[in-house]
């Protein structure tokens, strides 16, 4: 089983992780599944871009991203040619490493 390694975030993952997960199952599930805090606000149904991640690791293992998920992406704050919306993308046979962006769509706060 692949392992995924989330880098430490200031916020929502302050030490990091990293666990097993299945091949085929979405990394969105995967992530909330392992107690790290990743929003949501669609419910899963690609309408937003609250859950967006950036793939620093792997990517070339997950499936394609589609054209509704690329629209979808331009609107997302930090975007890289490895962001994925992590609610999309399905686990590969590869370990991943994940890293949540400092902002959302929902939680952009001056520092």
């Amino acid at each position: 089983m692949p392992t995924i390694t989330v880098l430490p975030h200031p916020e929502w993952c302050k030490e990091g992780v990293s666990f097993e997960a299945s091949p085929g199952e979405s990394l969105l599930d995967a992530l909330l599944t392992h107690g790290v805090h990743v929003e949501h606000a669609c419910e899963k149904s690609c309408a937003c871009t609250t859950c967006h991640v950036i793939v620093r690791k792997g990517v070339d293992s997950l499936n394609e991203t589609s054209e509704k998920e690329e629209d979808m992406l331009d609107r997302a704050w930090g975007l890289t040619t490895t962001s994925r919306l992590s609610c999309q993308t399905k686990i590969g046979a590869e370990s991943l490493e994940i890293e949540l962006p400092r902002y959302t769509i929902n939680h952009a706060k001056e520092r």
